[in-house]
């Protein structure tokens, strides 16, 4: 027979409907009863042996001989995510089914690396049988052009046409599977035989319409395969693979069904329920987006022979990395690794995270990769405990957590337990291009972000940048929070997944749903949970399929138990549910009739999981328990793992350093916002004196807390105690309306009164109920009538009423009392009677009404009209009782009084009020209008994202308070000789102003352009000024300055665009200049000096003179000016006519620099240059606590911090030295 060669794969035209497995209307019981059953027979007269391979070369032709060692099947790889391999040959033959010895059918048979498939057809996409070559145990003859492939559990018989074409064919057969066995001793990576096939993504039995039968499928990389049975599937021995290439699922219009459609056939697939669809296509869409990968990362890093196989189990064609461990691995490995935790192993995929391997990257797994790796991680494993690919999950998590986490089998460095001296080498190492040595140091515990000892370069990566090495600080960048292993000294939490803990069994019949990877969004029908025998014993939760049942379905370990969740009753079919997220990125949902029983699994499994350090939370009536990484301590360089616990409105935490502290209070958050990317995502929380940084390292229990958190802050009710509060119990919903009015409404005629739009009202009321906190009301946007209609709705719709149900009756009683003492003091009496949000509230409210009183005059709102509009508001009447607005006018009137009102709180409270409507004055005559809502953002140290603070600026508060207040809002504590000042920082301008400690904040802030802002930071030469002004008020003075004065030459340049001094050129000109406690003065030239004070005589009157309290002086002066020196400054004076001049000057010295900055402080503030009062330096630093730790560091890293605190013991005006 001649062979007949199989057309190219681009030649076949894709919209022909090639010829199928079978027809449409064919099952197994047709042509598999000539076919396909035919390996239930068993060649019993044919031995059933192995075969020598010795003799092959001699008689293969030499197209076909076999080299000693063949070339690995990743050499030569085309691009994509499993290569096609090569056919080996292809023809014509014939198949004797067992049922008839002399009944053949024609097969088109192909053999490639891989398989022995045969088809119905040349032009055939899917075959109807395919055998791995592993599985081929040998070859034989039986007579007249025929021959057999034998199997260890099949025999498949074929003729040829003729005996020349069977010895090719066999030849052929017979040099396929000795490369297969070579290439399995190379690799060592498993024996021959189907146990190194590649472990599947999913399976399962699927019924595929044209069958009777199911068939068992099994999604394994970018294929999908499909077998006749489970037991041919273990075998190995299947029906065809579809490559995911060309295939794309959807959803069927049967709830269970779904199609797999090629362009050569659909696939119509049912499960067994609407769970397991979402499985099945969630497992295919996965293998299509590998197929559909791109592998030229993978060929470039497998271009290193060892990165050809897992790094720890062996498996060829590893397409997975751990990135700061520099070893590749595949994808079994990869989901263990995941298991780890990102502090010990970050795993990314070479095919799909493109954005990741770039140039820097891949070159360093080129230099390191699995070879140094191993030489390193896998220094001393033993035979016993080394991985195969086909270990099981158990197995392989037992290796990487004592390889990893542990350093268990690691080589250690001659240096190990020296931790200055590791420190040393890695500063030193750094510097070069040995990466192994930095990688075994840094296994070893050397710090990777460890003081080098050089200010100028005071990390390692600040060393290798500095030294040019490119892959060393990709290398330390990667492994900035990476964990030192530990093997003895681990603390209980840090080793939460190998931590032994107590004992916890129960068993009962418990429904559960199929696992998801993403959050329960809809509601789970009752029919879609199954009823399975659950059993938690020995840290592992089993669940079967009924109590005799003896292999398990499924198994949750508890030490992969990374949150427990209780949903509120009836939110899915069964009335009472809970859910498990696990570490593997899964949400397992079950539920119970009974709430009793479902309380007991809560228990349990929750003491299975929680260590002992944080078992303080299991008392809680917790609706979220769990595990989280966060960011706390002076440096936020390294996430640790925290214990949390979701009850109402608290979250509880447990941290490393201590016992469990005092809960956030949710609803009185100042600060709740998500920060990041969607891959990097982190929570902040912050509350008053302490924050809090959540990150979302695990997306799907992230997103769980995420949404758990948002909700529980958020307004619960209508009542006031289930608002949103502030610091001081007062609803933010009111403060919001309260603290617009006031900026924007004190002088509205008719505030109050007037009644807003019903439509603005409405929908201002709606957002301001769902989440007041993130409103912002700005003038413009909102009119001062419908926001004071939404407060006076909101009072109106109270359930219980401001005063409450159970004490309206005596308020309105209380004002018929004729004496006014005593009728206040029942008033008083009364107060204190109501619960201690309406109080707050009620004070805040009359607080309010007392000021827009004071400006009758403007508004026509007097004490009167205002008891007339919110007596039946606050009462909840229909306005025919007079007794509610007497209430309310008896409250304004005797506001001081009843509400213990102090001269000092007054005081202030007026200073505010009368502020801003001078403020509102004169942005009305100057054409400008300012936000209602004074909320600023202030920065401590730097402008960054982590480090802003949202605060109100009230017209009282000054730049000393402002600063204390972002102090404390951090706890950042204040020690001697930390001069913490308020700046104020112009961008475009390249300065910086120190404002005064009695400086107002609320001017100032008024006055930032769009590139300014307010940092909080230590002024680093307010010591040095100190020093200086204290020499200069000495006796004898010095020479260049007589008691207030200050004089000299500065290089000088005029702003052309604001200034008319009609200077010759644009540059910077020497001028003289005189500063005293009235006026600075600018001359042209000096003449000669006065003996006798020190001070020049000028030729002539001042050019230019100034009064000084009209200056501010900035730090700096822009770059672009070319300033002769760095130490200049930029000096603004603003006219009585609101007009602007700026120049800039320049000092020889710091020195000088300095001088003149600490004269200008002490003229423009009467010799008042820092506080002298000791609340500056007494503020000592809080006792540190978990979560009231500040988050914030003082000054860059720890390490910085370290470095600076040295520096200062060594040197007390060290740090004084930088303006």
């Amino acid at each position: 027979m001649t062979k007949k060669e199989e057309p190219p794969a681009s030649q076949v035209p894709r919209a022909v409907r090639v010829a199928s497995l079978l027809s449409e209307g064919e099952d197994l019981s047709g042509d598999d009863q000539g076919d396909e059953d035919e390996d239930d027979y068993a060649y019993e007269h044919v031995p059933n042996g192995d075969w020598h391979t010795s003799s092959l070369s001699s008689s293969l032709p030499s197209s076909l001989l076999t080299p000693e060692l063949p070339p690995h099947p990743m050499d030569g790889l085309p691009v994509g995510p499993t290569p096609t391999p090569l056919v080996i040959k292809a023809g014509w033959l014939d198949k004797n089914p067992p049922q008839g010895s002399y009944i053949y059918q024609k097969r088109w048979v192909r053999l490639d690396a891989n398989h022995l498939r045969y088809f119905d057809s040349n032009k055939d996409a899917y075959s109807k049988r395919f055998v791995p070559v592993a599985c081929i145990s040998r070859v034989a003859a039986i007579g007249d052009q025929k021959f057999e492939v034998i199997t260890n559990n099949r025999t498949f018989a074929f003729r040829a046409e003729s005996d020349a074409e069977r010895k090719e064919w066999m030849q052929a057969l017979q040099q396929a599977v000795a490369e297969q066995r070579a290439r399995a001793r190379v690799s060592s990576a498993y024996p021959l035989g189907v146990q190194g096939s590649e472990p599947h993504d999913h399976a399962g039995s699927l019924e595929l319409r044209g069958f009777k039968n199911k068939l068992y499928v099994a999604v394994v990389g970018d294929k999908v395969e499909l077998y006749k049975n489970l037991e041919e599937y273990r075998l190995g021995i299947g029906i065809t693979f579809i490559d995911m290439s060309v295939g794309n699922v959807k959803e069927a219009a049967d709830r269970r069904s779904f199609d797999l459609t090629t362009p050569y056939r659909i696939f119509s697939f049912s499960a067994e329920s609407e769970l397991e669809k979402e499985q099945w296509l969630e497992a295919m869409q996965g293998a299509i987006a590998e197929a559909l990968s791109t592998s030229e990362v993978a060929e470039r890093i497998w271009a290193m022979a060892p990165n050809r196989f897992c790094a720890d189990c062996g498996a060829a064609q590893p397409d997975w990395a751990s990135i700061n461990l520099c070893v590749v691995i595949c994808k079994r490995c990869a989901g263990e690794h995941r298991g780890l935790g990102a502090g010990i192993s970050k795993v990314r995929s070479l095919k799909m995270d493109r954005k990741v391997w770039t140039e820097t990257l891949i070159e360093l797994f080129l230099q390191l990769g699995n070879a140094a790796g191993n030489h390193f991680w896998a220094a001393n494993v033993p035979p016993s405990e080394a991985l195969q690919p086909n270990s099981s999950p158990s197995a392989r998590r037992c290796h990487l957590e004592a390889k990893y986490r542990e350093g268990k089998y690691r080589r250690y460095h001659p240096l190990f337990g020296n931790q200055e001296e590791l420190d040393k080498a890695l500063c030193a190492a750094v510097t070069t291009s040995d990466l192994a040595e930095t990688q075994a140091l840094l296994g070893c515990g050397a710090g990777v972000n460890c003081f080098s000892g050089d200010p100028k370069a005071p990390t390692p990566l600040a060393l290798a940048e500095q030294a040019g090495q490119t892959l060393q600080m990709e290398f330390l960048r990667n492994n900035r929070t990476t964990e030192a292993p530990r093997l003895d000294s681990v603390r209980p939490l840090e080793k939460h997944y190998s931590v032994i803990l107590p004992t916890v069994s129960h068993s009962s019949f418990v429904y559960k749903t199929a696992s998801a990877g993403k959050l329960l969004q809809d509601r789970r029908a009752r029919e879609e949970f199954s009823r399975r025998w659950c059993v938690l014993s020995d840290g592992v939760l089993s669940y079967y399929e009924n109590e005799r049942a003896v292999t398990p379905n499924g198994e949750i370990r508890a030490s992969e138990i990374v949150c427990l969740a209780v949903p509120t009753p009836d939110t899915h079919g069964f009335e009472h549910t809970f859910e498990v997220y696990t570490e593997g990125e899964r949400l397992y949902l079950f539920g119970l009739e009974s709430a009793e029983l479902a309380r007991e699994w809560v228990k349990c499994i929750a003491k299975a999981f929680v260590p002992p350090l944080a078992e303080d939370l299991l008392a809680r009536d917790f609706e979220r328990l769990g595990r989280l990484p966060y960011k706390a301590g002076l440096s936020l360089q390294r996430a640790q793992e925290g214990w949390f616990a979701l009850t109402g409105s608290e979250l509880y935490a447990v941290f490393p350093e201590g016992p469990c502290e005092e809960p956030l209070q949710l609803r009185k958050l100042q600060e709740l916002s998500v920060q990041g990317d969607s891959e990097n995502q982190v929570l902040v929380l912050v509350e008053r004196r302490r924050t809090l940084y959540i990150q979302g390292e695990r997306r799907l229990d992230f997103m769980g807390w995420l949404g758990a958190i948002q909700k529980a802050a958020a307004s619960s009710g209508d009542t006031l105690s289930e608002q949103q509060l502030g610091d001081s119990d007062i609803p933010v919903i009111v403060y919001r309306c309260v603290d617009y009015i006031t900026q924007c409404g004190l002088t509205s005629e008719g505030i109050y009164r007037k009644c807003g739009q019903t439509s603005k009202t409405l929908r201002l009321l709606e957002s301001l109920r769902l989440d007041a906190r993130s409103v912002r009301l700005k003038e413009g946007e909102q009119h001062v009538d419908d926001v004071s209609s939404a407060l006076k709705r909101f009072l109106r719709d109270l359930p219980d009423g401001l005063f409450t149900r159970v004490q309206r009756l005596a308020w309105l009683e209380a004002s018929e009392i004729e004496d006014e003492e005593e009728k206040v003091s029942r008033y008083r009496e009364l107060l204190a009677r109501l619960p201690p949000v309406n109080r707050a509230t009620v004070k805040a409210l009359i607080s309010h009404l007392y000021c827009v009183q004071c400006f009758s005059d403007t508004n026509q709102m007097n004490t009167h009209n205002l008891a007339i509009v919110f007596g039946p508001t606050l009462f909840q009447t229909d306005g025919q009782d007079y007794k509610a607005g007497r209430v309310v006018e008896d409250l304004i009137s005797h506001y001081v009084v009843v509400f213990s009102v102090d001269e000092e709180e007054l005081r202030k409270q007026r200073e505010e009020v009368t502020a801003i409507v001078k403020m509102r004055v004169a942005g009305t005559a100057s054409g400008t209008q300012h936000a209602g809502d004074f909320i600023c953002t202030v920065y401590l140290e730097e402008k960054k994202a982590e480090a802003e603070q949202h605060i109100k600026i009230p017209a009282s508060m000054t730049a000393e308070e402002l600063t204390l207040e972002i102090l404390d809002r951090r706890n950042v504590g204040i020690r001697e000789k930390d001069y913490w000042t308020c700046f104020e920082v112009n961008e475009r301008e390249e300065a910086e102003r120190p404002l005064h400690f009695a400086e107002k904040v609320l001017p100032i802030l008024h006055g930032l352009g769009t590139d300014s802002y307010l940092v909080v930071k230590k002024h680093q030469s307010m010591e040095a000024m100190l020093l200086y002004l204290a020499c200069a008020h000495s006796t004898p003075p010095p020479a260049s300055h007589v008691g207030e004065t200050k004089h000299g030459m500065m290089k000088f340049r005029e702003d052309r665009s604001l200034l008319g001094l009609g200077l010759p050129t644009g540059g910077f000109h020497d001028r003289y200049f005189i500063l005293n406690s009235s006026c600075l003065r600018l001359y042209k030239e000096v003449r000669s000096q006065r003996p006798w004070s020190g001070a020049p005589e000028t030729s002539h009157r001042p050019e230019k003179e100034w009064p000084v309290r009209s200056l501010k002086v900035y730090l700096g002066v822009k770059k672009k000016l070319r300033p002769p020196t760095c130490w200049g400054f930029t000096v603004i004076h603003e006219t009585e006519k609101h007009e602007k001049q700026q120049w800039y000057l320049c000092c020889e010295t710091q020195m000088e620099l300095r001088e003149w900055l600490a004269t200008f402080l002490f003229v423009q503030h009467d010799g008042l240059v820092w506080p002298s009062e000791p609340s500056r330096v007494s503020r000592a630093a809080p006792e540190v606590r978990m979560g009231s730790i500040s988050l914030i560091p003082l000054r860059g890293s720890e390490n910085e911090m370290r470095r600076s605190v040295a520096a200062f013991s060594a040197d007390p005006l060290s740090l004084l030295r930088n303006v």
